[in-house]
């Protein structure tokens, strides 16, 4: 736990400065001094908390600070304010972890899988009692049922890294142009999806920008030769599904108990961070290598 939680307070702290130095400089007539009360922790243990969260395996927020953090980590931490206090801080830290959600990002090799996952506020029966997200969170089908609330769209490497990622309202179609720009923006080489993903011209707009989408056939659909890497890594393409799953259990990025709209982003950003702190991802790596080797 502790070399976590150092490694995890090691980055961060370091992030915030030059963070906290790019704000100084750019900013015009910044004032030093602003209203209302100044908290005694600082960004980079706000952060560092928020993170360490998903590490911890504990199932609420409110749990696991009161009884994990104001007791086992009390050392570690020496301006603790209440739980009522921290939540309100929370909310300041959405642009920075947001920024440092970005350079935690893996590399780009060229092999790239995609996928989506719904992520609900609430329960299917309480959509019209649900006032937090209203405006917000639509209604979605992924391929487990309906749902309400957003999307996560991700794009992983073969080595489970996430490389890029963005948020979306639930009624937004995956194969969505704009969605796929975004995600693809720095994304080159070959990139394999599931069905949900076929489209004649979405293959034709990545296919401009340098990149091949690989997607499984429909039975009404004509069967297309593929050479043996390409089908190989078409078959593997639930490695992403296994970091979905990592993401649900491990990291806690999806669950319906928010009262805040930016407690929910900043959540689902703090466990996209922690997920680049595991010291085991779901890879292909190995299992590809041999089998190139052997052909």
């Amino acid at each position: 736990m502790t070399l976590v939680l150092t490694s995890i307070y090691y980055h961060v702290d370091n992030f915030c400065k030059d963070f906290e130095k790019y704000l100084t400089e750019k900013s015009i007539g910044f004032e030093k001094t602003k209203r209302g009360r100044k908290s005694k922790m600082t960004m980079s243990e706000i952060m560092t908390i928020m993170i360490y969260f998903h590490h911890s395996r504990m199932r609420t927020f409110k749990d696991y600070y009161n009884m994990m953090v104001k007791g086992l980590m009390r050392k570690d931490f020496n301006n603790l304010v209440s739980y009522n206090r921290f939540v309100e801080l929370m909310k300041e830290c959405m642009l920075p972890i947001y920024i440092f959600s970005t350079c935690c990002l893996g590399r780009i090799t060229g092999i790239s899988f995609i996928d989506s996952m719904p992520l609900a506020v609430c329960h299917n029966l309480r959509i019209y009692s649900n006032k937090v997200f209203k405006g917000l969170a639509t209604r979605g089908k992924s391929s487990t049922g309906w749902f309400y609330g957003f999307k996560l769209h991700l794009i992983i490497n073969e080595y489970g890294e996430i490389i890029s990622f963005t948020i979306t309202p639930g009624n937004v179609d995956d194969r969505n142009n704009k969605v796929m720009d975004h995600l693809t923006k720095n994304i080159f080489g070959k990139l394999f999806g599931d069905r949900g993903y076929i489209s004649k011209s979405l293959f034709e707009h990545l296919y401009s920008k340098g990149i091949r989408l690989f997607t499984k056939i429909k039975k009404n659909m004509k069967n297309i030769f593929l050479n043996f890497e390409d089908k190989l890594l078409l078959n593997k393409r639930g490695l992403i599904e296994s970091v979905n799953e990592k993401l649900q259990s491990a990291c806690q990025v999806k669950h319906s108990r928010h009262r805040s709209v930016l407690n929910f982003f900043v959540n689902v950003l703090s466990g996209l961070v922690a997920y680049a702190f595991l010291d085991k991802k779901p890879t292909i790596v190995k299992f590809v290598n041999y089998r190139l080797d052997q052909s």
